[in-house]
């Protein structure tokens, strides 16, 4: 029986996100040969061993104990042992040895990927993160990166110290001290891969693909979709299958070392789905750069097509690659495909009207 979860002090999902993590759950179900059993209530008394859903990564090791979660065959998701390490915090480091960060902040784990993230930094306190922008304003814009945030909503750049300001106002100190807030360069001209793998009901699958930006319903830029080239396998099996280009090598090639630098520095980590995204474009200094941003071990906006990919490998044992999309289009829909799989259509109170669907392009 595949449950829904949402964690303890999980970020809020929108209308159309909940909607769609019903449909996702029905499909994992389908694919499981299984039935999707809704919400999950820890007051009741399940008949075996359920399969779980988290709407966000699952933050304590014990927590998930008690779930029952004990590997990546019990969720499509993860679990991480601190709060930060389930965010793009992990991947910056500390503006100075005395900078405040919790307790289990591992400093080896931002000096281990320095070589492969754009230039930035994390901070845990108002005065660190001053600190960090002073320091980075010397190159050239600073963008300002909430670590719950997803979709690049709430995301500023500024120019002058000063306008740092602002945004002081509007955050949450307690998350800031528990989560920490992202301090990057920002790269003009970006273009964004996403490199993943999945792992549902030993099928393996592993994908490299392009976002897609959008404009949502106030005029802001916002997730419109993923692309994927999706291959059945670990992710070596990326540029075997598939030709890349070099561009997309070396997006491949930081998403895996992000990967082993993560496992290798926190190994309590349990994630049966990982995505990380690379930003490419030009740095702060002019010169063409290319950088992991952050990971998601969590269901995502690109799931919908790794579903489908992963349902297409179920019904053809022979079936070695498959180009999947993921679709978010805001007010008016252009025209489906035939073979959309519908995920959300309508009106959602929270960002207005909006279509969520996958397709299969070809295989």
């Amino acid at each position: 029986m595949v449950l829904i979860h949402t964690p303890a002090g999980t970020r809020f999902c929108a209308t159309h996100e909940r909607v769609a993590h019903i449909g996702i759950a029905k499909r994992i179900a389908a694919i499981k040969g299984g039935c999707f059993g809704g919400q999950f209530d820890a007051t009741f008394s399940y008949s075996g061993r359920p399969y779980f859903l988290p709407t966000d990564t699952i933050i304590g090791i014990d927590v998930a104990h008690e779930l029952g979660i004990f590997a990546e065959d019990d969720l499509f998701g993860g679990v991480v042992p601190h709060g930060f390490v389930g965010t793009k915090a992990i991947t910056h480091g500390l503006i100075s040895e005395g900078a405040r960060s919790p307790a289990s902040w591992s400093a080896e784990f931002a000096m281990d990927v320095v070589s492969i993230v754009p230039r930035g930094y994390t901070a845990f306190c108002i005065e660190d993160a001053h600190a960090a922008i002073e320091c980075l304003l010397r190159e050239g814009p600073v963008r300002v990166k909430p670590v719950k945030a997803t979709g690049g909503r709430g995301q500023s750049i500024i120019r002058r110290a000063s306008e740092f300001d602002g945004i002081v106002e509007k955050l949450d100190h307690a998350q800031l001290s528990q989560f920490g807030l992202v301090l990057e360069e920002d790269i003009a001209a970006p273009i964004t891969y996403s490199v993943g793998q999945i792992r549902l009901d030993g099928l393996v699958a592993s994908y490299y693909g392009v976002q897609i930006l959008a404009r949502d319903n106030f005029g802001h830029t916002a997730y419109g979709g993923s692309d994927l080239s999706v291959v059945r396998g670990d992710f070596d099996d990326l540029v075997g299958v598939r030709d890349p280009s070099d561009e997309v090598r070396i997006a491949i090639d930081q998403a895996q070392r992000y990967d082993a630098a993560a496992k290798r520095h926190f190994p309590e980590i349990i994630a049966s789905r990982r995505n990380y995204d690379i930003i490419c474009g030009t740095s702060t200094t002019g010169q063409r750069c290319c950088g992991v941003l952050e990971q998601s071990w969590r269901i995502g906006g690109a799931t919908p097509a790794e579903i489908t990919a992963l349902e297409a490998f179920a019904a053809d044992s022979g079936l070695k690659s498959v180009e999947v999309s993921s679709v978010e289009a805001y007010g008016t829909c252009p025209p489906k495909p035939a073979n959309a799989i519908i995920y959300f259509e309508g009106v959602d109170q929270q960002v207005g009207v909006i279509t969520k669907y996958a397709h299969l392009r070809n295989a």
